[in-house]
């Protein structure tokens, strides 16, 4: 597969180029950055100390080349991004996060016309954590109080994190609820007893953290805690080639990775 990827000169943009260069079966064509990137023009492994031959662009028509773009961007140029992935007929996978509602059906609309994994975590971990989460919540479903913590670096712009929100969204629906309608984001002032058969949300921002995530289910006389930590962002750039991979047999609609790991 002809491989693009969005934010090529950012933290996991280098990732992701590094780990395509290592995939025998995945080749790096494109790599984009925003205008006026002062990578522009550089080779897309320069920072790594690869040669990849790939020139970092910020023109989307370079996109006609590729079978499948990788981004973890920023919303707004996620959306740009899948525009011209839907004009070049190039599948997309999509692990930005901070969509608002309108963001979200724009990329559902999108997959009417070409395939794209959207996953607020392309973790193997973190997905196979959803799954021990559902099975939690259905067993504790009453008697216990739902609190996600969610950390990570003081870079990330969104909160809570994409991944907690998919937590809590795993918790919400094996109770048979909708997450907004049970969901407290935040606490302040005098707040009163906990209501019971809520989910609360915390957020940390501090340092270099690459994403820590625990949902802890707190009963009269213990504590059940179901943590996952990312040391790397490796993790996350393996499972987005697995991703593109998956896209490779498909050729539209809208997947996640428990698509990707069935």
């Amino acid at each position: 597969m002809h491989i693009a990827i969005a934010g090529a000169s950012g933290r996991m943009g280098r990732m992701l180029v590094q780990a395509v260069s290592e995939a025998a079966d995945l080749n790096l064509t494109v790599a984009l950055d925003r205008p006026g990137s002062p990578c522009l023009g550089e080779d897309a492994g320069a920072a790594l100390g690869l040669d990849t031959g790939v020139v970092i662009t910020d023109q989307l028509s370079a996109l006609a080349g590729a079978d499948c773009l990788i981004d973890f961007t920023r919303p707004e140029g996620t959306l740009r991004h899948l525009q011209a992935c839907v004009e070049h007929g190039v599948k997309c996978v999509i692990g930005t996060t901070g969509f608002d509602g309108a963001g979200k059906q724009a990329i559902r609309s999108a997959a009417q016309k070409t395939a794209i994994v959207f996953a607020p975590n392309m973790s193997v971990g973190v997905n196979a954590t959803l799954k021990l989460l559902d099975v939690a919540a259905r067993l504790l479903d009453s008697g216990y109080d739902v609190e996600i913590f969610e950390a990570h670096h003081r870079n990330k712009v969104d909160a809570p994190s994409g991944t907690a929100l998919a937590m809590g969204e795993v918790v919400a629906s094996a109770w048979g609820k909708s997450l907004n309608d049970i969901a407290d984001w935040a606490r302040h002032g005098e707040t009163g007893p906990r209501q019971s058969g809520r989910i609360g949300f915390s957020v940390l921002r501090g340092g270099d953290i690459v994403g820590d995530h625990s949902v802890f289910f707190c009963g009269t006389g213990e504590r059940i805690e179901i943590t996952h930590r990312s040391a790397s962002r490796a993790t996350y750039a393996q499972g987005s080639l697995r991703a593109a991979r998956y896209l490779a047999r498909r050729e539209f609609g809208l997947f996640d990775m428990q698509d990707v790991l069935a």
